[in-house]
């Protein structure tokens, strides 16, 4: 599962994360981001640090910073909205709209007996996803999503709240049905640097969007 270079400068990174590839060691063992930490130095002496997270099933763009400095300053940009994040999801299910702008705040609960999971709460953070069917193939949707901000789990308890409809195979918020993985793609990723040039990274679709019918075309 060794990740892809999309992007690489002299402060940044952005890999092409393999569906199933968690960026930290399992507790039950297992491969992760950090087997692949030391070949993705390129050369440079310091270590690559994520800035933001994926989830182990998500697949596609993850931004890495080469050094402090740079790890301080993307992490302002996500913290400030400024990044631009694009991502491709399959629901499990028609959509009687087209598009439209998901407004749930999001807590977080635990119980015992389920573990944890994120919770649409008035009282919550608040998170907000923009989305647009692109496609629909054997009546599952092709759904665009840009967050503007970055709440664990956004998009995959947006999808099923707010929309009505889970991604296909998400085990957590929905059936866990359809497909192997929870069906989320992180396909495209620009960050502004000021007066260097952004930061812009595309990742096509995985093998596994394509066995429903779906393409970058």
């Amino acid at each position: 599962m060794k990740p892809e270079i999309l992007f690489e400068d002299a402060e940044a990174l952005v890999v092409d994360k393999p569906a199933g590839l968690p960026l930290d060691r399992p507790r039950a063992g297992g491969e992760s981001l950090e087997d692949h930490i030391e070949t993705l130095k390129l050369g440079f002496q310091r270590a690559p640090v994520p800035v933001h997270r994926l989830d182990r099933d998500t697949s596609g763009c993850l931004l890495l910073a080469r050094n402090p400095k740079a790890l301080k300053r993307f992490a302002a940009a996500f913290e400030e909205r400024l990044v631009e994040k694009r991502y491709l999801g399959i629901v499990a299910g028609e959509l009687a709209e087209a598009e439209g702008t998901i407004t749930l705040a999001l807590t977080k609960v635990s119980t015992a007996k389920d573990g944890w999971r994120m919770i649409p709460a008035r009282k919550g953070k608040p998170a907000v996803t923009h989305w647009r069917r692109l496609d629909t193939r054997g009546g599952l949707p092709l759904v665009e999503f840009r967050p503007e901000t970055g709440r664990t789990h956004q998009i995959r308890v947006h999808a099923a709240s707010g929309l009505g409809m889970p991604l296909l195979g998400d085990p957590v918020y929905g059936s866990g049905n359809g497909a192997a993985r929870t069906m989320l793609h992180a396909a495209g990723l620009t960050v502004p640097r000021g007066e260097k040039p952004p930061i812009i990274a595309a990742s096509p679709l995985p093998a596994d969007f394509a066995v429903l019918g779906f393409s970058d075309g």
